[in-house]
């Protein structure tokens, strides 16, 4: 069987790679794990002609090809005004892709994976949606309309996924809708990163938190409780790992509060990279409000034995629920700070949660990803490789 990906994931051209194209993050694992999955797979994505300045991994796999899309323009209303011609240019490929392709796969959000899926249900091909954004709280239209969507086709042919995870099934409206976790990270990979982690010395509290920093994931907060915290922990530290439209206004922020020297800014990262910052951390920080799915980088900071303190959002409840964490009510300094102080409080509380949270993130590596996945469209769409 063929596979046929449609992604909004930008991606560029590459030497070094198997196929001719990079990308960075998560994508390109999981990309690779799929395609292990079945005979062939294409995979349409948009592409810069230029990549950034680091961060760059192949995209590799099995019998793995890349169809280029010309490159999206702008952000926001701009690039919304540009998608009918950008549509336009690249439909020849775009309907090519969907009537050759033996079934699709649709990662949502996003405008690319959005055509693949309706195209590929008015074509009756066999269809996989990803819903990849906060499945629980769709706040605009699209989100809105993406749910109403795989609520409505979910079943035989068509599976659906949700990505989190909570105690209760993903849809009263459809039983069909599945959860599925995120994640990019190779049993090999959890075993190599497990090691349990001492009680940080007195007075010490090195925090990190590593994401795309836009104003929503509360590195701002983090900064604010830096004051509340140093009474207790004269040693406290905090690096942002990650670039983004924040960063400015964070910096700012650290000079404002007298304490830049203790606020570091790391910036963008490889995937190697972030899980060696990870090591000499005390606790990971992820005070977030913004609509998350299945934040990757919590699951590799409990790869690492590093305890998280976070808010209660999407599936972060059932992560930490297990005794690797701290939840903490609201996204605000002085909670977080007592969130903080409150994991730092006991060697014997602190070094339980850092063994419970390498036992929490060995349930999601990456094969289990692909064997779950696989265990859920074999059944719809028969035997999806060759003998």
């Amino acid at each position: 069987m063929n596979l046929t990906i449609f992604s909004h994931k930008p991606c560029w051209p590459s030497p070094a790679s198997p196929t001719g194209f990079a990308t960075d993050g998560g994508f390109p694992f999981q990309m690779a794990a799929l395609s292990e999955l079945f005979d062939s797979t294409q995979l349409l994505v948009p592409v810069s002609p230029q990549a950034p300045p680091r961060g760059e991994i192949p995209l590799r796999g099995h019998n793995l090809t890349i169809r280029p899309l010309s490159a999206r323009r702008g952000a926001g209303l701009a690039a919304k005004i540009g998608f009918l011609p950008w549509l336009i240019w690249n439909s020849p490929t775009l309907l090519h892709a969907l009537w050759t392709a033996d079934a699709v796969h649709a990662p949502i959000p996003g405008d690319v994976g959005t055509v693949g899926m309706l195209g590929a249900w008015l074509l009756r091909k066999p269809l996989f949606v990803r819903h990849c954004g906060n499945w629980l709280k769709p706040a605009t239209l699209a989100e809105k309309f993406w749910r109403r969507f795989m609520e409505a086709v979910a079943g035989g042919r068509n599976v659906m996924l949700a990505t989190g995870g909570a105690t209760a099934p993903p849809s009263a409206r459809n039983p069909h809708i599945r959860w599925i976790f995120s994640t990019s990270l190779t049993r090999q990979e959890l075993n190599r990163h497990a090691a349990p982690r001492p009680f940080p010395p007195p007075g010490q509290a090195r925090l990190i938190l590593v994401a795309r920093q836009d104003p929503h994931k509360g590195a701002d907060t983090v900064i604010r409780s830096l004051p509340l915290l140093l009474p207790q922990f004269p040693g406290v530290s905090f690096e942002i790992v990650g670039d983004g439209p924040a960063i400015p206004e964070l910096r700012q922020l650290a000079r404002q509060t007298g304490l830049a020297e203790r606020v570091h800014f790391t910036g963008k990262l490889t995937h190697g990279e972030v899980m060696n910052r990870l090591q000499p951390a005390h606790l990971f920080v992820f005070p977030t409000t913004a609509s998350e799915g299945f934040p990757k980088a919590v699951l590799e900071a409990l790869a690492t034995g590093l305890p998280v303190v976070a808010t209660p959002v999407s599936v972060l409840p059932q992560l930490l629920g297990t005794g690797c964490g701290v939840l903490v009510a609201e996204s605000t300094a002085h909670a977080l700070a007592d969130a903080i102080a409150k994991a730092l409080s006991s060697p014997a509380a602190y070094e339980g949660m850092s063994r419970q949270a390498i036992a929490t993130a060995s349930q999601y590596s990456l094969e289990n990803w692909r064997q779950t996945i696989g265990a859920l469209l074999t059944p719809a769409w028969a035997p999806l490789s060759s003998p």
